[in-house]
């Protein structure tokens, strides 16, 4: 039983805790051992398949689950105790791209790759195009019936081991991000579609993260997402849609940080004397570390309530992604804290939850321009 076990029905408590059981018990010491050396435990993606978790998000006519954004959240956070970086290999970004501007062909295909155990990728991001995604350089040339495609994207996750990329592009130089960019679809293993060796990463080295190369790539148009020129926009609204997943997956790194510091709180007795948890100093540290996630799970949770609900809120979106990505850097900085010299040894798992964590506040849009998005809607109010 935990606090809010009274706003769940049985079936997602029964699914949460068969989450758990599988993130604690199976992902949590692989991913350990394997963090190191930048592997992804490929056998453990395919019995996380086996249950089911790679279709949450694809909609029930189509096969999968089709599960609501709150059950999503409350299922990420709990992979996400186990590890962050695997539970993003697993999911990739979801269904939301073809939601959004997929046709029925491309709805169906990219299905079929969903439930044969096949992720989406999502490549926006280029060196010189970062949080100022409007500055791209990649181009996609229509030639006849035909794009073709050349540029670089950096920093792609899952961009190697996707069965389909999500790509952006300039169509019209003149344009740019107004009316000038173009979403593709891109099968892995095309004709000029090249991806390099993964990044040597501080943290979230259980998902491999990669440069990718298009190289005079030729794709039928038939591989565009949306109308031509509607790219941005739909990079954007893709974004906005993916936020409480992000924060849910903050959320459970900050909640496994602060379980770690508590045992370990709880047992520390220094010269046989009463636990580090009964100094104030360490309690109040903790207790604020549990203010923090609660607020920050909320905060999720209620993004994804809203959008259930049907209501498009993009400042709430970008407010749960900013602050549990803060809060998840904040509790694992005091959980390393907690455990002093220890916490800053590899023997402990504190450590690579704080590496794990700032990625959350870098990734999927920084939080400062989550900062932009908020006080640009704020200027705007009427």
């Amino acid at each position: 039983m935990t606090d809010f076990d009274f706003m769940l029905t049985e079936d997602q408590i029964g699914l949460r805790d068969m989450v758990r059981k599988f993130a604690q018990e199976k992902v949590k010491p692989t991913c350990r051992a394997l963090e190191r050396e930048g592997e992804v435990p490929e056998d453990l993606v395919k019995e996380a398949n086996s249950m089911g978790l790679n279709l949450v998000s694809l909609p029930e006519e189509y096969g999968g689950l089709g599960l609501d954004k709150f059950t999503y959240a409350l299922i990420r956070e709990q992979l996400a105790q186990g590890d962050a970086a695997f539970t993003s290999r697993v999911f990739g970004f979801g269904w939301s791209p073809l939601k959004i501007a997929g046709n029925d062909k491309q709805k169906e295909w990219v299905a079929d790759l969903m439930l044969n155990g096949g992720i989406l990728a999502f490549a926006l991001t280029e060196s010189q195009a970062g949080s100022n995604a409007g500055a791209m350089v990649t181009t996609a040339r229509k030639e006849g019936d035909e794009y073709i495609i050349n540029g670089t994207k950096n920093f792609i996750t899952s961009g190697g081991d996707a069965a389909v990329v999500c790509v952006f592009a300039v169509t019209d130089k003149e344009k740019g991000s107004k009316g000038g960019v173009t979403g593709f679809l891109v099968p892995k293993d095309w004709p000029g579609f090249i991806v390099s060796g993964h990044e040597d990463k501080m943290g979230f080295r259980c998902a491999h993260t990669s440069t990718l190369f298009f190289d005079d790539m030729r794709i039928p148009s038939k591989y565009r997402l949306g109308e031509e020129g509607e790219g941005f926009k739909l990079a954007m609204k893709i974004l906005d849609d993916s936020r409480p997943a992000c924060g849910a997956s903050a959320v459970g790194i900050a909640q496994s940080a602060m379980d770690e510091a508590i045992t370990y709180a709880q047992t520390r007795a220094p010269g046989g004397k009463k636990p580090i948890i009964m100094n104030q100093g360490i309690g109040f540290m903790l207790a604020d570390m549990e203010i923090q996630i609660q607020a920050a799970r909320q905060l999720v949770w209620g993004v994804c309530k809203s959008a259930d609900a049907g209501i498009v809120n993009k400042k709430l979106a970008a407010c749960a992604k900013c602050f549990a990505g803060d809060v998840a850097m904040k509790v694992t900085t005091d959980a390393v804290q907690v455990l002093g010299g220890n916490g800053y040894s590899r023997e402990y798992p504190v450590e690579k939850l704080m590496r794990d964590a700032k990625i959350y506040q870098i990734f999927e849009g920084t939080n400062q321009i989550q900062r932009v998005v908020i006080s640009g809607i704020q200027a705007a109010r009427k």
